[in-house]
């Protein structure tokens, strides 16, 4: 037997030998270490910092008139920019998976790009397009709609960083529907728009509410774009995020900490929801 042969025996493990359970604790240790620096610890001290002067002045800082009205127009352009991506992105991901056309491919990895751009690119795309200074912004303004500087340029930021959670959510979930029963509804005399809304839309509704949940999360803390396109006028073009910035710079660190500790509760509760809906969704999968 040669000496590589005697190697490779020697460094083969025995079958049935145990792991070490060092080796184990190391594994769990490193992870858990890993989740408490980059998560766990800068949370408490963000959470610190928010009640570090007691609950009063934490409610005093989140019911501020401008922390109000920024929570209130976050709040509000968030909510409209998950309600057109869920219904868009649905159908979107229904074409992308139903249908063949030319491009279809480049389409598909387009819609990832989001992800890949910076969101400060994102808002100055949004300004050399619907800015003042271009054909575009000048024809709308003429008609009397204004898009940067306004809350319409903040929908549209919204919209664009957001754009693929619900069509990433929707698309495994249509790539796996059986067409049984929407053949049978088209022997029946159903027409297309019938069969898609009252049978590929149930079943399609857990993904939807997955997709729009983690929709709603990100553009609840999206900062880069609208910084650009929103002109972060208070009371009117000021969101929370911007706010938050804004009271860093003017070094009041409890009032930044006391409105982000109310942002990441929010998005903590809609990440527990879409945890819960994923996990009924794969038991209710395994069930049958």
């Amino acid at each position: 037997m040669s000496s590589r042969a005697f190697t490779l025996k020697r460094s083969t493990p025995r079958v049935g030998a145990r792991p070490s359970p060092w080796g184990d604790w190391g594994l769990r240790g490193a992870a858990i270490g890993y989740i408490a620096l980059v998560i766990v610890l800068p949370l408490l001290a963000l959470i610190k910092a928010g009640f570090g002067q007691g609950l009063r002045a934490f409610w005093a800082s989140i019911t501020s008139p401008i922390a109000a009205s920024a929570v209130e127009l976050t709040i509000g352009v968030a909510v409209l920019a998950t309600l057109v991506n869920a219904c868009l992105g649905t159908l979107t991901a229904f074409v992308l998976v139903r249908y063949d056309f030319p491009g279809r491919e480049l389409f598909n990895a387009a819609i990832d790009l989001p992800f890949a751009i910076p969101t400060l690119v994102t808002g100055v795309m949004l300004v050399v397009l619907y800015g003042p200074q271009s054909p575009i912004g000048n024809w709308l303004a003429a008609h009397g709609v204004k898009v940067i500087f306004a809350s319409p340029g903040i929908v549209l930021a919204m919209l664009l960083v957001t754009y693929p959670f619900v069509i990433r959510a929707v698309q495994p979930v249509l790539v796996e529907m059986e067409l049984d029963q929407e053949e049978a509804a088209y022997t029946l005399g159903a027409g297309r728009w019938t069969a898609f809304w009252r049978i590929v839309v149930p079943g399609l509704l857990p993904a939807i509410a997955t997709g729009s949940m983690l929709t709603f999360a990100r553009a609840l803390g999206e900062f880069g774009a609208i910084v650009v396109v929103a002109g972060n006028i208070p009371g009117r073009t000021l969101t929370a995020p911007v706010y938050i910035y804004g009271q860093i710079e003017t070094q009041n660190q409890q009032g930044a900490s006391a409105l982000s500790v109310l942002l990441v509760a929010l998005s903590f509760a809609l990440l527990f929801l879409v945890d819960r809906s994923q996990r009924r969704r794969e038991a209710r999968h395994a069930n049958g």
